[in-house]
């Protein structure tokens, strides 16, 4: 067959523009390039609601996200629903051959299930919540991230990426005024849902207690800390421990932590986003734990 009997396309062309476009898609998920805005799909359809899951029940979308709970071990799957394309981007193998249901759908489909927002890449995956973690669990985790009731599942989700990209070992928030595992937050993870503990416990007080119990020197993010992170960072094994954007650090939260540190920014702009302080805090602590 010759180039013109395919539209002007040869094999190699399809290949390339193949791993172009995988390339391009990874970088979306990481969130390195804005998603072009369609306006077609932005319209809600009339009358939609989000579904009404039950607590045991969580749906999953885009093609990374899903791919790596796919690849996760300890992820129950219940139901995959994927368009062609999509299936054919993850390279599934023949559904008779995969050990949960398949159910194909058009990009449509999901909309009406997701809303015209989510950017789904034609895949949903309906699961059963990872398995729940307790902090004994941890102890032998050099690192810890301890989050005071930051509500935004995007921050808790870029959070988490940069948890597993330092080898934190655990990302421990509170059960109310945070978010549950969902599409959202394990949409803007990238991944990193699968790849690292999500901990919710119910009093955090209590939690940082029992981690000063399990050898960890708790450490409070605050932009008042009497002395930059650098300087305070102690031991072994470190919880670092961030608060929500605005009000940081609740009082009794500040009062239980072993010490109190902030970040010295010598720039104009002295406070960030707390996924970013995050990131930063996670590479001093790894640094003093690791050199």
């Amino acid at each position: 067959m010759s180039k013109d009997d395919t539209g002007g396309k040869s094999a190699k062309d399809t290949h390339y523009a193949n791993l172009r476009r995988a390339h391009r898609d990874q970088k979306r998920e990481r969130g390195e390039i804005p998603t072009p805005k369609d306006d077609r799909r932005r319209k809600p359809a009339e009358g939609w609601k989000p579904p009404t899951l039950a607590p045991d029940q969580v749906y999953l979308y885009g093609l990374h996200t899903v791919r790596a709970a796919l690849d996760n071990p300890e992820r129950k799957i219940i139901k995959l629903s994927v368009s062609l394309n999509a299936a054919q981007r993850l390279e599934l193998p023949d559904f008779s051959t995969l050990p949960y249901p398949v159910e194909t759908v058009l990009p449509s489909d999901l909309d009406k299930v997701l809303g015209a927002d989510a950017i789904h890449q034609g895949v949903m995956l309906e699961t059963r919540p990872l398995p729940v973690r307790r902090l004994e669990a941890l102890k032998d985790s050099p690192l810890l991230l301890v989050l005071d009731q930051v509500t935004d599942p995007h921050n808790v989700g870029a959070i988490m990426r940069s948890a597993v990209a330092f080898n934190a070992g655990a990302v421990i928030t509170t059960q109310r005024h945070s978010p549950t595992e969902s599409g959202v937050l394990a949409k803007t993870a990238s991944g990193a849902l699968e790849l690292i503990p999500y901990v919710q416990i119910t009093n955090l007080s209590d939690a940082l207690e029992e981690l000063h119990k399990l050898g960890f020197v708790t450490i409070g993010l605050d932009s008042e800390g009497p002395a930059p992170l650098e300087g305070t960072l102690s031991g072994q094994r470190i919880a670092l421990v961030m608060g929500a954007e605005g009000k940081g650090l609740r009082q009794k939260t500040r009062a239980t932590c072993k010490a109190l540190a902030r970040l010295d920014m010598p720039g104009a702009i002295k406070s960030l986003n707390v996924s970013n302080a995050a990131a930063i805090a996670l590479y001093a602590t790894h640094r003093h734990l690791f050199g």
